[in-house]
């Protein structure tokens, strides 16, 4: 099929996670990951430890549509200069350092208050989501502007690497910590832990952006059409050029570009929020949890990753597109089947390493599609675009598996959750007819 080869050895597809600027990606990863599952699913851990009933926690889920709504701030976090942090560090690690101290602060607000007040805890669980998701918008446009598009799968790789220790350590982690120590002290540890990606941003260098090799004919058009003022100019640049250059890149294909990022992880963020009470419910202990779930998951993951991060350098995007959407969906049935088995750790064991090793390769082949067809004149705001189009429906849906589980049971809810995978199979081949065989329809964007 064209548009698959590369003409690269494997020693050579290798090589490129020797690069420093992919081995960076793995900290600042690791800086991305860590607050995510602290307000998801370790969190609805921690309130089903507390007897907090299934319905509550369901609702919970709506804490993330926070990242599904980042694009609204994404304009600021890309144009606007944050006084003398930005004179000193650059646009790009000025703003990933605001919000891990964001971060590290609402994390100990959190393990001092706890299920005991349910609206306190989920206010500052929406403070620690919002500079989470301000976190990952300057990170996502650090990534893409750090490295050119064949080793954006290495650097995704490298990325999921350390966002997955991350999400190990605040999983497994945070589970042992609270299984011993308690969880006030366990969140207290998970805060200072931000520690790690402070010292990555004050170390790593700011990307260069040439901005003289950027096609800004549009935007010029824009400002000259709408700005009456140094505010409608700024919102010319900031806000409206980015998305029309977007669809003025793509034309009729935009929408189903669109349509296919809000549908392809659609699946696996649906069942997510129950998947912790879920193993409870079973009567699987914390421990077993953070042992089989976070630890040998986290191993299955990172290999995942990897093996699709070789195949992206080596073959392209698309069919690991593919392979990903099909293993996610076919996945989740398996917690289905587990539903209706004994609390048995070699069948739980088995149900994660498909689970896991299908979740590493589908989100890697998915991040380099984003950065691929990102126009790096407006990283920020393109990515964050996709990003919340990539996980508003499912965190939406989400919502209500609480009440789906309570009504049906979990056979029922995760059967339905593997069916919601089936639009992005068919989409992906969609996706594979119109670009991966036509390079005239190929989704661009302008360099640096």
């Amino acid at each position: 099929m064209p548009g698959f080869q590369s003409g690269l050895t494997w020693w050579e597809a290798v090589s490129v996670y020797g690069d420093r600027r992919v081995i960076a990606m793995a900290f600042l990863g690791f800086s991305a990951g860590l607050p995510y599952l602290l307000v998801f699913s370790t969190l609805t851990a921690w309130l089903r430890d507390a007897d907090v009933s299934l319905s509550a926690i369901g609702f919970f889920a709506w804490v993330g549509i926070t990242y599904s709504v980042k694009v609204l701030w994404a304009p600021v976090v890309d144009r606007l200069p944050i006084f003398y942090m930005t004179r000193r560090l650059g646009q790009r690690r000025s703003w990933i350092l605001l919000a891990q101290i964001g971060i590290s602060g609402g994390l100990f607000l959190i393990s001092y208050i706890g299920p005991a007040d349910l609206f306190l805890l989920s206010l500052f669980a929406l403070v620690v989501a919002f500079f989470s998701a301000t976190q990952d918008i300057a990170v996502d446009a650090y990534r893409i502007e750090s490295a050119i598009d064949k080793h954006q799968g290495a650097m995704a790789a490298s990325y999921i690497f350390g966002y997955r220790v991350a999400l190990l350590f605040a999983g497994a982690g945070c589970l042992y910590f609270a299984e011993f120590l308690g969880w006030t002290r366990a969140y207290q540890i998970m805060a200072t832990s931000l520690l790690i990606g402070i010292f990555t941003v004050l170390l790593v260098s700011e990307p260069k952006k040439d901005e003289s090799n950027f096609d800004l004919s549009a935007e010029k058009k824009i400002v000259s059409a709408i700005a009456f003022g140094p505010l409608l100019k700024w919102f010319a640049k900031a806000v409206v050029s980015p998305f029309v250059d977007f669809f003025s890149r793509n034309g009729k294909f935009a929408l189903l570009i669109l349509l296919f990022i809000s549908v392809f992880r659609l699946s696996d963020i649906a069942m997510g929020i129950m998947a912790n009470p879920f193993y409870l419910d079973m009567g699987y202990s914390l421990a077993e949890i953070a042992s089989v779930v976070k630890i040998f998951g986290f191993v299955m993951t990172i290999a995942g990753s990897f093996a699709c991060g070789l195949l992206v350098v080596k073959y392209g995007i698309y069919i690991p597109l593919l392979l990903g959407a099909a293993a996610v969906s076919m996945t989740n049935l398996l917690f289905a089947l587990l539903s209706t088995q004994e609390p048995e750790i070699s069948y739980l064991a088995l149900v994660i390493s498909a689970d896991n090793l299908s979740g590493g390769f589908a989100a890697t082949a998915f991040v380099a599609y984003l950065s691929s067809i990102t126009n790096r004149a407006y990283t920020a705001t393109q990515y964050a675009l996709f990003s919340s189009l990539m996980t508003l429906p499912g965190k939406f849906i989400s919502g209500f598996s609480g009440i789906v589980v309570d009504h049906t049971g979990y056979f029922d809810f995760f059967i339905l959750a593997g069916l919601l995978g089936l639009p992005a199979i068919v989409l992906t081949l969609i996706m594979i007819k119109y670009f991966s065989t036509d390079q005239k329809t190929e989704p661009n964007r302008s360099t640096s």
